[in-house]
């Protein structure tokens, strides 16, 4: 493959048992001017947007999962068909195509959750967003803190003695403060209705020059703060702007096309559970136009905080999200292998294809382009709001 016509099938895309989860998408119905909460099936994605006209309006439901499954909605088409017809540059704008199968929730994240990226980002720091310098730091750094991380508890005592330590040596960091200490790095993604989805191009910002996907699970999240369920994300990533300083963060991390979310949410049943979540294998394949291959895995097994704690750090009595929110979970999968010239590591070029995978959740691509190349962010909330009035949809809310 290379593609990204490649894995816009519905064997490429669905997770390895197929339509046998309660699978929910979002699909562009060209006839209603707007997109459906669609339930994928055997035969096909179904508008349900009947019963649940936005995917916050579904995750609110006493069961999700039982609602996607018995819903008969109308069919909008075959899957196969949807998402042929997904990337910018094969539509045609009379078929359906796939959305990030979220709207109005919010989306989060949360950083530094794993130990290995913990050490790659306090190397960003230290040097200032420079890549020819990363090399070398990540060899001394490796040097001080050896494995003392791995099986270090957040918050811990252990963790505590550990910071004391660092801070004597001169050693410490912002990055480690969030890694190791009790309080987690929970930051806005982007804004609702923003993400983009598998098979549309992912925007990097055109003043950066050292950037990476992060491939993470997201979970997402009720208003009363019950995980429902459960996908995909990359987390596109500037390590030049964040390096250069922490304060940068909204700049290296929101951008046009920044925020992948998809295929599809994978809602929770007693067959798939946060328990399934905390077990997931990760993939990530990244595919250039100039022959250049990189691929690595991660796994859940091996994140310092559990998903459950950094929902609770999200959302709570001290912080509401009243639309329910998404939250990726952060990832262990920092690449370093030198793509250019020896040392510099790696960065994105344009039309690089991005794959994630995991077998439970599907398979999330994009084609890297310019945040400026990209499409524009055109359909917000209002524009939702105002479609939904048009069809009708906003007279029968879902219950609470």
């Amino acid at each position: 493959m290379g593609r990204i016509a490649d894995y816009m099938t519905a064997h490429a895309t669905l997770p390895s048992d197929g339509t046998a989860g309660a699978l929910v998408a979002r699909v562009w119905v060209p006839r209603a001017e707007g997109p459906a909460v669609a339930a994928i099936r055997s035969d096909g994605a179904y508008d349900i947007s009947a019963l649940a006209p936005t995917m916050r309006d579904l995750c609110e439901m006493p069961d999700p999962a039982a609602i996607v499954r018995s819903a008969k909605g109308e069919r909008i088409g075959a899957l196969s068909e949807i998402l042929a017809n997904t990337p910018e540059d094969q539509r045609t704008p009379g078929k359906p195509w796939l959305l990030a199968p979220i709207d109005l929730q919010a989306i989060k994240a949360a950083g530094v959750t794993f130990p290995l990226s913990m050490l790659e980002r306090v190397i960003e720091e230290q040097a200032r967003g420079a890549p020819e310098k990363a090399e070398a730091i990540r060899a001394s750094i490796a040097a001080q803190l050896g494995g003392n991380l791995a099986k270090l508890v957040p918050g811990s005592p252990q963790a505590a003695e550990l910071k004391r330590v660092l801070m004597e040596q001169g050693a410490w960091s912002q990055y480690l403060e969030v890694g190791i200490g009790p309080d987690a790095e929970i930051f806005t993604k982007a804004q609702p209705m923003a993400a983009i989805g598998h098979g549309m191009a992912a925007g990097l910002h055109p003043r950066s020059s050292w950037n990476n996907p992060e491939p993470e699970v997201v979970l997402v999240v009720s208003s009363k703060g019950v995980i429902v369920g459960a996908t995909l994300g990359n987390d596109v990533n500037l390590r030049d702007v964040e390096g250069r300083s922490a304060l940068l963060l909204s700049k290296a991390k929101d951008n046009n096309a920044s925020a992948a979310i998809g295929p599809f949410v994978r809602l929770f049943d007693d067959a798939f559970t946060l328990e399934v979540v905390r077990r997931i294998e990760v993939s990530l394949k990244v595919e250039g136009s100039d022959g250049f291959i990189l691929e690595g895995s991660s796994s859940m097994r091996h994140i310092a905080r559990d998903p459950a704690d950094l929902v609770a750090q999200m959302l709570g009595r001290h912080h509401q999200y009243p639309d329910g929110a998404v939250l990726y979970l952060g990832t262990m999968f920092a690449p370093a292998k030198d793509r250019d010239a020896k040392g510099l590591g790696f960065t994105h070029k344009t039309g690089d294809v991005t794959t994630i995978s995991a077998p439970e959740l599907g398979r999330l691509a994009n084609r890297m382009a310019l945040s400026t190349a990209a499409p524009p962010w055109e359909f917000g909330v209002g524009a939702l709001m105002r479609n939904l009035a048009r069809r009708g949809l906003l007279q029968g809310s879902s219950p609470q």
